[in-house]
């Protein structure tokens, strides 16, 4: 065998050698659990509880949680773990707060069910806000713990254990309460959730940079949490242009995520066919591009990774413009749905990588979270006005557009690696 050929099988070698990419996925599995429980499987519970649509509805909010994590997230830069953990270190002591916590709270959950709706809206609310700040500190340790060559690795193998934990905890929960019940359901998924503790004890503790001292009173204490992460990241040479790509990436696919369920359902797919497209095997190939992102980026490196994910999965949009002049053929709906998961799932692993490597280590939660929040800022806004677009030009065109919008990321990622390229080149 040449030595071209055996090159990737020794970077595999190396990536499923490295114990701590194990941790990833175990780490992985603890995050996913809360959230289907406290999202989807919540709900199927309350509706077979007859609880009002309008009720059931309002329970999206929970997962505000998730989404706004950014706000309490400097906490866990500046705070020592309370209890006496802090023994453990920064990041294990803090999860090893929250974990228990989080625990404690699934069974209360499991409770509430015969008491009113507000109790167990509250108690799933906590197990958002506890779930929520649990993927802060595991966020904190992955950055800190590994290489910025082994982000990629270190996200494909926390998103494998989510993914496996959100089918235990959504399909598996609800299967499970047929013949459990939903309190004995809930409370076999928070036994799998205390599962975690051990892999928070099995973890070291990373080496992070020191902090500086925090001088006594609330102001300092609310400076050093909030702006000197802020003013850190914006005294780097290129921050806005960073912040720009960071704002872009996810443009084009904010606009076409946001409009595929009215776009199957104008195509003639019914419900069946979308879950049967959407379901397993897009489920198989995020996972399967999760893994092979986070091995390009190890083999050819973080900017020739960005470059080419980026590219691969502006061009992969163009499956939708085939979709819609495929007048319904299932076939095209597969392949359209299989490749999006693929190359999506390529493209976030160098994106993620890339945006482990943008946070210092005095400030990982701080500027992590707020990064994250940035890079969602697209779906959440812009993506909103996409219906008005999709109507206004028809579905071909509407996916051209989307795939247009993917330009202005591109190109801004082109300027940054030119003028301010990643540590490893």
């Amino acid at each position: 065998m040449s030595p071209a050929a055996a090159a990737p099988s020794n970077a595999w070698h190396v990536i499923l050698a490295d114990r701590r990419l194990w941790l990833m996925v175990g780490f992985g599995f603890a995050a996913g659990l809360p959230l289907a429980l406290s999202g989807f499987t919540l709900r199927q519970w309350l509706a077979e509880r007859q609880i009002s649509l309008a009720a059931i509805g309002l329970t999206a909010n929970i997962g505000l949680a998730y989404t706004l994590k950014f706000l309490w997230a400097p906490l866990l830069d500046q705070m020592p773990p309370p209890f006496g953990l802090a023994r453990f270190g920064r990041r294990r002591g803090w999860l090893l707060a929250i974990q228990p916590a989080l625990v404690g709270m699934l069974a209360v959950l499991a409770f509430s069910g015969g008491g009113p709706l507000w109790g167990t809206v509250a108690a799933a609310a906590l197990v958002a806000f506890l779930s929520a700040t649990q993927d802060i500190a595991i966020d904190a340790w992955r950055i800190e713990t590994f290489p910025q060559r082994l982000q990629g690795a270190a996200m494909a193998g926390y998103v494998w254990g989510y993914r496996v934990a959100m089918l235990a905890s959504g399909a598996g929960a609800i299967a499970a309460a047929g013949w459990l019940g939903w309190r004995g359901s809930f409370l076999a998924v928070a036994a799998l959730l205390a599962l975690g503790i051990l892999v928070t004890l099995a973890a070291a503790e990373p080496v992070a940079a020191p902090r500086p001292p925090i001088a006594a009173g609330l102001a300092a204490r609310a400076r050093a949490a909030v702006l000197d992460p802020l003013r850190e990241f914006l005294a780097r040479a290129g921050a806005g242009a960073i912040l720009a790509y960071v704002a872009l990436f996810n443009l084009g696919e904010a606009m076409a995520g946001v409009m595929l369920a009215p776009f199957y359902r104008s195509l003639g797919f019914d419900r069946a066919a979308v879950a049967a497209a959407t379901g397993v095997p897009a489920l198989v190939c995020t996972m399967a591009g999760i893994a092979a992102g986070g091995w390009l980026v190890a083999r050819i490196g973080l900017a020739r990774a960005l470059i080419s994910t980026g590219l691969t999965q502006m061009g992969a949009m163009a499956m939708y413009v085939w979709l819609a002049h495929s007048h319904g053929d299932h076939t095209v709906l597969f392949a359209t749905v299989m490749t999006e998961a693929f190359v999506q799932a390529l493209a976030t692993a160098s994106f993620v990588t890339y945006l482990s490597g943008l946070c210092s280590t005095a400030f990982t939660a701080t500027q992590y979270a707020l990064l994250t929040s940035l890079a969602a800022l697209a779906t959440h806004t812009i993506g909103g006005f996409s219906g008005f677009l999709a109507d206004a030009v028809g579905w071909p065109a509407f996916y051209l557009l989307a795939m247009g919008c993917a330009v202005p990321g591109m190109l801004v990622m082109v300027f940054i690696l030119r003028r301010f390229p990643p540590s490893d080149g």
